[in-house]
């Protein structure tokens, strides 16, 4: 399922394959963010143009609108939004978390967390929904995707040590159910990865990951990072827990980040990233871009003990003055036509009048760059 073809010998970056039931897939790898089944402002024929094997989408919006029975009677995921390429989500843990610090106007929150599962209530009506380990497993396997994730609870640092204590405890004991109840599930199966938790407290780390990899799964992703901690406690967090996992499965940091805290976590071991940073940034007008000799820069960032910076790229915000006039093209090496052959002022324009073609091109570039680095670091390794 997951072979390593190279390593290098100074770090623990590696490049590899991971096999899916869509295809494989060539590790160090980014996963562009479908949260509601569709990139904003891309479709899924912009992201094949682009090169991406993979999406990730969002069991917790997809559950409740339009519903995982409505997207299997649909004939799947892939099917409903015509995407043939491979589709990992996420269990919709984090979000129903980051719930827990709203509250309804008379102060009651408006999730009731147990050790059987979460009780949390809609955003969409308010209606009540139940997220069990069992049940988040069998929404994703009714989506049909190629990797489904293992229900945990995320902690937003900081968080006291009692709170991750038992963040890890209920991560454990949600990760051996849903190991049990795929054993009872017939048919067709998803990969399924489990999730390290533990904050910053190096124990808890360990102690998740010895047993998380204990239970055997396909992979293993690293959770409860980039939520509040600093770059420097992140790659602690990073050297001390993937030394622990085991090397011949594909390890996860889900949800980042900007290109340099990728470069850092490829050189820890890292073999699979997603983030919003490119659409979230593009639909602001934010433009990211390599400098000259990227790929020199690349290597060179991948096998430095130096901790590597953003001096490799920059980022533009195409809404200032300085583009209004600017005849240079989006992106003159683009594989989309329009990012070649339109300009950086047309763009400024754009955005200027709050055009949705404007934070498209912009989507675009930003995906681009990411999948393009990404292809660079494997070059590189």
């Amino acid at each position: 399922m997951f072979k390593i073809i190279r390593s290098k010998n100074n770090s623990r970056a590696r490049r590899g394959s991971l096999k899916t039931a869509h295809g494989m897939l060539p590790t160090p790898f980014f996963m562009p963010v479908a949260t509601q089944g569709t990139i904003k402002h891309a479709s899924a024929e912009d992201i094949r143009r682009l090169g991406s094997p993979i999406l990730l989408s969002n069991t917790y919006h997809l559950m409740l609108r339009p519903g995982e029975k409505a997207v299997k009677k649909m004939g799947g995921l892939h099917s409903f939004m015509d995407w043939q390429g491979a589709i990992l989500t996420d269990s919709g843990g984090f979000q129903v978390f980051s719930l827990a610090a709203d509250r309804t106007k008379t102060g009651q929150s408006l999730v009731k967390l147990t050790s059987k599962g979460v009780e949390f209530k809609s955003y969409i009506d308010g209606s009540t929904h139940y997220l069990t380990p069992e049940r988040s497993l069998h929404i994703q396997s009714d989506l049909g995707v190629d990797i489904a994730v293992v229900l945990d609870e995320c902690v937003a640092l900081p968080a006291q040590r009692p709170y991750l204590e038992h963040s890890v405890d209920l991560t454990t004991e949600w990760a051996k159910r849903t190991k049990k109840a795929l054993r009872l599930m017939k048919g067709k199966k998803p990969l399924v990865f489990a999730v390290v938790q533990g904050g910053t407290e190096k124990d808890l780390r360990l102690k998740s990951a010895a047993e998380l990899s204990a239970l055997d799964f396909d992979g293993y992703n690293i959770g409860g990072l980039a939520v509040g901690e600093t770059a420097k406690e992140m790659y602690a967090v990073l050297d001390y827990t993937i030394a622990a996992l085991p090397e011949n499965k594909p390890r996860y940091l889900m949800g980042l980040g900007y290109p340099e805290n990728i470069i850092e976590a490829v050189k820890r071991g890292v073999d699979m990233f997603d983030c919003v940073i490119p659409t979230r940034e593009g639909r602001h007008g934010r433009l990211f871009s390599f400098k000259k000799n990227t790929p020199a820069a690349i290597k060179k960032l991948l096998i430095s003990k130096t901790v590597a910076d953003n001096s490799f790229y920059e980022t533009n915000t195409i809404t200032n003055a300085k583009f209004a006039f600017d005849k240079k093209p989006i992106n003159a090496q683009s594989k989309i036509p329009e990012l070649r052959n339109l300009s950086r002022a047309y763009l400024h324009y754009l955005m200027k009048i709050n055009e949705p073609l404007g934070q498209r091109l912009a989507t675009l570039n930003n995906l681009e760059f990411y999948l393009r680095l990404m292809e660079e670091i494997r070059r590189a390794l």
